[in-house]
This record gives structure tokens, C-alpha cells and sequence, in this order.
């Protein structure tokens, strides 16, 4: 057996041995409700995500980002290629809870899996990630390449105030190569890397009508606040999902050449999530490679919509004030705030200025090209850990603050994790299989000794 080959064997032995000890440590994390959403408990987790980061020989610190905190720790080889890990210690609000088969914040073990708010995305992803650092230095006597942690507190409200920490921390920040916040496998097990998230525009829609509620034997002359907010939302998207607003898709970029060659040889999620989701059919009637590669096209959804009267039985009443939330799923070249603009121009024009327009969030699309060689060693040592196929996915639908890493910092970004098509992120029943937690964690272990080897 090689030198190297003894490396990584014992790396594996240390993580098979050890791991399963240090359970508690996403058990105590999940259980800090940190949801960004309601501003609660933040800085309770990034004192806890610091104090792991300690633990494991990093020199942390707990930086101000205009929001809630960003933890950054280093490790002291200087004179080495540099790895970052971005991750993020904030969760999704838990409700509805009474769908949830146990407490949401609980991290209870049951039939080989943790669940809990938060688990899946992504505080099992934290403790997997700094794990494989304690097992690595264990080994080896320290790291072999540089390694950074960035854990931010907002990215499940559209990380409002990273791009601007990035980029007056660019020096600080500074990398070669950026593992994303999360991964992990699909419905057959196979690894998979995503090389791109899309973009968002979160906004809220709000009407109002009258100066308050009124009795709907009224409806002959005054105006129902819903029946207006309805109109305005039928502007902006047809029945064949085209969405109406001018300029919308100009910026849009189409699949390239590579990129649908990844589509082609991705095995098939169309019957696992048909099964999962029990849909009949899906948008736009997409299936085979259309199933796949529609993740390029730009969406405009609503995420919730709200006026008069809901609770139970009857209540006669003409709704004074009406609301909706949207988030528009934006692909390569396609900037939020232009989209913004070009929104609330489109209601002035269709004659509805009265609707105010909020903007909540908004996230530009960030990719990696595949060709890439840190993408091509992730791929190699994933197949290694899993000793399966691995999936190279050029985009998921989902968003997170890539771009800003892709552009200040000017690093290729892969994701590598503990996921897998059922742990229900941002659903009742959130979890994390232990032993997925298990391989994530040889993964990042074994990505990094490479690394630090000069590999990728």
C-alpha cells in the first residue's frame, strides 16, 4: 500500500470510529432555532458554529455583515492553495408544525436518520465539513492546504447583506477553490455535483381597496381588494407559463453545448420526483431531457397569497386589502433588480399602480464551468467515496449567493454534502440519513488531502 493510499485509509478508520460519536454535535446545533426569518436566537449559533471551528484548531472570529453575523475561521498555512468552505447556521421557520412527526427543533434519531429543522440545510453540512477537518488533522498532524470557513446567518432569506461582506472582504476571503453549502446524492445513491444555482427576485404584491373590510352584501359598488390583486397577478404569467412582463427574457441565457451534454447523460429524475410529489403531470407537460434541462427556464411562482376572511365557517365580508408574495427563479445573465424594474413597469402599464410593489430579496445566477479541475477532482473522489457513477448537474433550481464568490473572488464552486432526495429541506420532517452524514464526510476529508496534494 502507498503512502497515500495508507492516508486515506486511515482517514477512513478515524471517521468509521469516530463519527458516530459526535452526533450530539448537529443534535445541539438543530436544536438553536436560528431562523432568519424571525430574527431569533442568531447569535447563539454563530457562537456554537465559532466554537466548533475552535475545536477544531481554526482561529475564528465572528464578523458584522450589516445583518446577522458571518463566522470566518482560517486555519494558519500560509503559504499553501487555499480552500473555502461556505456554509450557513440560519434555518427555514418550522411551521406548519403539526405535520411534523416529531419537534421540529428536537434532532431526534429515528430508523437511521436525524430529523429537525435545519438539519439537511444546513447545520448537518456544518458539522459533516468540520468533522472531516478534525479527522484530517488527526491523521495527518494538520491540514495540508489552507482552509477558510465562511457561515452566514441569512441565506435562507436571500443573504441580503453577503454580496456587499464579500466584496469588502475579498482579501480576506481570498481562495483558490469554494466548496458550497450543500449536496449529497440521488434517488440510486449516486453522487452529485451541481455546478450552478439560479438566480432570485423575492417581492411582495399588496392592494388595498378600501379603508377597511365591509359586508359583502356591499359587493354591488365596493371593491373586493382579492378580485384586484387576482387581476394583476393574471398579467403577468399565461396559462402556457410564459410570463407577460417586457424585457423579461432578453438577458436569458439558453444551455450551451456542455451544458446539454451533462443534461444527456444525467440519469432520470422524472418517475422519483412524480412518485414523490404525486404529480400527474408536470409543468408545461416536460418529460425526458425537456424534464431536465427546464431547469433553464426562468420561473415566476407564487409562494403565497392572502385576503379576508379564512378561518372556519362563513364570513360575509368584502376583503379591503389583498397580498401576495413571488419569487421569479432567474438563469444566467438574468440580474433581479432589472427584473424588478421591469415588473413594476409592466403593472403601471397594465393599470395597476395601485399595487405596491416590495422587493424582499434578490440573488443573481452564479455557474462553474465543468471543465474546471477542481470540479473534475471533486468528481473523481466523490466516485471514490461512493463507488458509484457520479452526476455532473450544470444547474439546480434552487439559489444561493454563488455569484458573489464567482465574481470578487473569482473561484470555482462546487457542492459536495449530505443530502439525498429525502430529507424533505424546508419541509415538515427535515433530516439527514447517518449514513450519507458518514460518506459526505470521508468526501470532503479525502477532497481535501488531495487538494493540499496539488490535485485540481
Amino acid at each position: 500500500m502507498s503512502q497515500d493510499e495508507a492516508t486515506l485509509a486511515a482517514l477512513d478508520r478515524y471517521i468509521d470510529e469516530h463519527l458516530r460519536r459526535v452526533t450530539w454535535r448537529p443534535k445541539r446545533l438543530t436544536a438553536i432555532p436560528s431562523v432568519s426569518s424571525k430574527g431569533e436566537h442568531m447569535e447563539e449559533a454563530a457562537r456554537y458554529v465559532a466554537e466548533l471551528l475552535d475545536g477544531a484548531g481554526f482561529a475564528t472570529q465572528i464578523l458584522p455583515s450589516g445583518g446577522f453575523p458571518v463566522v470566518y475561521a482560517e486555519s494558519g498555512e500560509r503559504d499553501r492553495r487555499t480552500l473555502l468552505c461556505y456554509n450557513h447556521y440560519d434555518v427555514q421557520p418550522e411551521e406548519p408544525l403539526d405535520l411534523w412527526d416529531s419537534p421540529p427543533f428536537a434532532a431526534v434519531v429515528r430508523e437511521g436518520r436525524i430529523y429537525g429543522r435545519g438539519i439537511s440545510d444546513d447545520k448537518g453540512q456544518v458539522i459533516s465539513r468540520i468533522a472531516a477537518m478534525r479527522a484530517v488533522r488527526a491523521v495527518t498532524g494538520g491540514y495540508p492546504a489552507r482552509v477558510k470557513f465562511a457561515v452566514e446567518g441569512e441565506e435562507e432569506i436571500g443573504s441580503p447583506h453577503l454580496e456587499p461582506f464579500v466584496e469588502h472582504n475579498a482579501d480576506l476571503l481570498k481562495n483558490d477553490a469554494c466548496v458550497w453549502e450543500f449536496g449529497g446524492v440521488d434517488s440510486e445513491g449516486r453522487p452529485t455535483l451541481y455546478l450552478g444555482l439560479r438566480g432570485l427576485l423575492y417581492v411582495e404584491l399588496r392592494v388595498r381597496t378600501m379603508s377597511r373590510d365591509a359586508h359583502s352584501g356591499s359587493a354591488h359598488n365596493l371593491p373586493n381588494a382579492a378580485w384586484r390583486l387576482l387581476r394583476a397577478l393574471a398579467t403577468i404569467k399565461d396559462e402556457n407559463e410564459r410570463i407577460l412582463i417586457p424585457g423579461f427574457y432578453d438577458a436569458a441565457k439558453a444551455p450551451g453545448e456542455v451544458e446539454m451534454r451533462l443534461f444527456e447523460a444525467m440519469p432520470s429524475m422524472e418517475a422519483f420526483t412524480r412518485e414523490h410529489y404525486g404529480v400527474r403531470e408536470f409543468v408545461g407537460g416536460h418529460t425526458g431531457l425537456e424534464f431536465e434541462k427546464a431547469v433553464y427556464y426562468p420561473t415566476a411562482n407564487i409562494a403565497g397569497i392572502g385576503a379576508g376572511w379564512q378561518g372556519p365557517g362563513a364570513k360575509t365580508v368584502i376583503p379591503a386589502e389583498a397580498s401576495a408574495k413571488m419569487d421569479f427563479r432567474l438563469v444566467p445573465d438574468q440580474n433581479p433588480n432589472v427584473i424588478f424594474d421591469q415588473l413594476r413597469a409592466h403593472l403601471d402599464a397594465q393599470g395597476f399602480s395601485d399595487v405596491e410593489l416590495t422587493k424582499i430579496g434578490a440573488e443573481r445566477p452564479g455557474t462553474t464551468p465543468a471543465d474546471d479541475p477542481f470540479v473534475q477532482l471533486t468528481a473523481r473522489v466523490a466516485g471514490e467515496v461512493y463507488q458509484k457513477p457520479v452526476v455532473i448537474d450544470p444547474m439546480v433550481g434552487g439559489t444561493g449567493p454563488v455569484w458573489a464568490f464567482r465574481h470578487f473572488l473569482k473561484t470555482p464552486v462546487v457542492t459536495l454534502g449530505a443530502g439525498d432526495p429525502l430529507s424533505n429541506a424546508h419541509s415538515p420532517n427535515e433530516s439527514m440519513a447517518l449514513d450519507q452524514f458518514l460518506l459526505a464526510t470521508k468526501q470532503m476529508a479525502r477532497l481535501l488531502v488531495a487538494y493540499g496534494q496539488g490535485e485540481g
